[in-house]
């Protein structure tokens, strides 16, 4: 890694080089031309099927895959329920019937008439819409504004079912999309203007994003269309925020270290040269980190983080090349007029009181070492407590905020129906053994109605609905569920599969648990590795791996108190678990890696315990500043109505919170003086004595190894 910075460093900031900052610049002009359009496509190769985000290999996605091979294959039924709390009227028949001839027109097939239920309070109506992405949300639109309109006094219409489901969702997405993103634009620039108090500087990093944004769209079209890599239109949102989050504190990181040479060099090349060589190898180490902790989860059952592992880690790459060489190309063609009015210049002190605030911070810490790392980790250890109790898996009234119109009807259809009517299980077979798994459905208990089986359109399949007493995302419907799965596969030669909602969710829960299991180690193993290699050290990793892990369960804690208490969500979505522990794991040890990458590079000219301080010192402000953007990034997640991301926003931006302010600031080094050297075990950091060398205006002074070889 750090043949990589000098090799940058060469190019961009070499004193005899100067034509390569230029070059930098027009080559990555060059790739932009080239990536616009490409990134224009990527929506063409977007998945947005709900195979590729179910669980790969489970029965409710065999099932799901299997629908093109039926007629109905490619629709989507939207279910309208008409309720009368009095009773259902001849004026209310009349209304329904019109409804009927409208949606006809908008149907795959010939809508059937209405179903009355039982107590004679409520209608419904089966309409089979074309499930074509483009189609269905327009369709199912004007199946809902046709139902609303025109109701006689006390008739109320809903649409629900698979139509409506999608409808909802799609506004939420439409909704929180481009909003989102520009949240979240503001929220970062708001932040660096705040850091920075610059005119012009905050801009800066926001040129490389979208340099990085644009770079990362155009690699996924040609990884999609070249190797097959799904790219799933559902995770878009998240890698967004993380590409947002981290290229904004790679620019800070580099930024700072860059800002930290001017006030050494008068030449702003040598600057930025010596800054590539002592920062871009923890940036390059971070983001080894993060990528290789997303791609573990190509070990992964559930769609959802299986895509999401590569679409992450190329938003991770993409993101660090900008910022390692583009970046510091524009920040050397600007020149220092850039950081007005706070220009850094050659030999002048810092003016503000940061390095002061943090110079505090270390004597309080180094004075009561292990008093201060034991009361921080009581600390976190009570956050952590708050996750006792906590519960998984969101039923379908809290998957969006508010109460949208398909939990509405869903709700008077249960109410007047049998409660699974809106979402039946769907059992797939082989067309000779219908008959047989028919009548061995329909002897399961919590079956209320099995409908005649649908051949495919080749006859060798057979469609069984199968309507469930219980709502289908009650734990009695889960019971049925497993019963009718036991029923199916008892059918000799039937290679029966029991799909639908309810079996979804079940599978969606399985193979959460899962990817749990195997993933969750796998990161640490990684991440554990990384640390090793980047710091040549045993006791020193395991430390700060203790650290992180335990920073995400008092995440963890807080934000399910917060959720339970604040927000009155019944549990959390059980992505959360995983997707937060690989955020703020691999993330948290970004922070980690810039802190303990430049005290190591003090320790060689301070010794142990003043290497400590003085990184603390010297990282402190920026690591904190980048840490409130990286959480401020996450938390504009929670301006989504999916309670998913809004979980996985308000958890990652606490434990990033937790880490930066707590965790670096003041457990890890208290940690680092407490065990002292041993801390580099079995490495020892050897102290360099700095040599002496004359200033141009006669002074006696120190400089660093490498300032020494620039100036022979």
């Amino acid at each position: 890694m750090s043949g990589t910075s000098n090799r940058a460093g060469r190019i961009i900031g070499s004193p005899g080089g100067k034509i390569g900052k230029w070059l930098m610049l027009v080559g990555w002009l060059i790739v932009m031309v080239a990536a616009v359009p490409l990134a224009g496509k990527v929506g063409s190769v977007e998945k947005n099927d709900v195979t590729v985000e179910l669980p790969r290999g489970a029965e409710s996605t065999q099932v799901s895959a299997l629908a093109d091979r039926f007629a109905d294959g490619k629709t989507a039924v939207g279910v309208v329920v008409y309720v009368h709390d009095s009773g259902i009227t001849v004026t209310d028949r009349d209304k329904v019937a019109a409804d009927i001839t409208a949606y006809d027109a908008l149907a795959l097939s010939p809508v059937a008439p209405a179903q009355a239920s039982a107590d004679g309070k409520a209608l419904t109506v089966m309409v089979p819409l074309d499930n074509d992405t483009a189609k269905l949300a327009t369709n199912a639109q004007k199946v809902r504004d046709r139902a609303d309109a025109g109701l006689p006094s006390g008739l109320q219409a809903q649409l629900t079912g698979p139509a409506g489901d999608s409808l909802d969702a799609a506004d939420a997405r439409a909704s929180t999309g481009h909003a989102l993103t520009l949240i979240t634009v503001l929220v970062v620039a708001g932040l660096l203007l705040f850091t920075y108090r610059s005119a012009f500087l905050w801009l800066l990093p926001l040129v490389g994003v979208g340099f990085a944004y644009v770079t990362t769209e155009a690699v996924s079209y040609l990884l999609a269309k070249g190797f097959g890599l799904t790219v799933d239109s559902g995770n878009v949102i998240v890698v967004t925020v993380l590409l947002f989050g981290v290229s904004t504190d790679y620019a800070m990181l580099l930024l700072a270290r860059y800002r930290e040479e001017l006030r050494v060099h008068e030449d702003r090349h040598v600057a930025m040269r010596t800054a590539l060589r002592r920062a871009v190898p923890a940036v390059a180490a971070s983001a080894l980190t993060v990528s290789a902790g997303l791609l573990c989860l190509l070990t992964a059952q559930m769609g959802f983080n299986y895509t999401l592992g590569p679409a992450g880690a190329i938003a991770i790459v993409c993101g660090f090349a900008v910022m390692a060489t583009l970046f510091p190309a524009i920040l050397v063609i600007l020149g220092r007029w850039v950081f007005w009015p706070n220009i850094p210049r050659a030999g002048v002190a810092v003016r503000n009181g940061g390095h002061r605030l943090w110079d505090r911070m270390g004597g309080r810490i180094a004075r009561r070492p292990r008093l201060t790392w034991i009361g921080s980790t009581l600390l976190l250890a009570v956050m952590a407590v708050g996750a006792l109790g906590l519960k998984t898996g969101l039923d379908d009234n809290h998957q969006i905020v508010g109460t949208p119109g398909s939990i509405v009807g869903q709700q008077l259809v249960a109410a007047h129906y049998p409660a699974g009517q809106s979402r039946p299980a769907v059992v797939v077979s082989s067309a000779g053994a219908a008959s047989a798994v028919s009548t061995a459905l329909r002897n399961v208990p919590g079956v209320a109605e099995v409908a005649a089986a649908v051949p495919s359109t080749d006859g060798t399949l057979a469609e069984i609905q199968v309507v469930l007493k219980d709502s289908p995302d009650s734990a009695a419907a889960y019971t049925t569920v497993n019963l009718m799965r036991t029923a199916a596969h008892a059918v000799p030669g039937a290679d029966a599969l029991v799909g639908g909602p309810t079996a979804a969710t079940q599978d969606k829960t399985a193979a959460q648990a899962h990817d749990r299991k195997v993933a969750i180690p796998l990161v640490l193993g990684v991440v554990f590795l990384v640390l090793i290699l980047l710091l040549r050290a045993l006791v020193a990793p395991v430390l700060l791996m203790a650290t992180v892990v335990l920073s995400y369960f008092a995440a963890l804690g807080l934000s399910w108190q917060f959720f339970l208490r604040v927000l009155h969500f019944p549990a959390v979505d059980v992505q959360v678990m995983l997707i937060g522990f690989l955020f703020l794991v691999a993330l948290g040890v970004d922070y980690n890696i810039f802190l303990i990458h430049r005290i190591r590079e003090e320790v060689k000219e301070r010794g142990h315990r003043g290497g400590v301080l003085a990184g603390l010192t010297s990282t402190g402000g920026v690591i904190t500043s980048a840490g409130a953007v990286l959480a401020a990034t996450f938390a504009a997640l929670t301006s989504d109505p999916q309670v998913a991301f809004i979980e996985i926003g308000l958890t990652v931006a606490l434990g990033v919170l937790i880490d930066t302010f707590l965790v670096r600031s003041v457990l890890v080094p208290a940690l680092s003086i407490d065990v002292g050297r041993s801390f580099w075990w079995p490495s020892r950091p050897v102290v360099e004595p700095a040599p002496t060398l004359v200033a141009s205006g006669g002074a006696v002074g120190t400089a660093v190894p490498e300032v020494e070889e620039l100036l022979q």
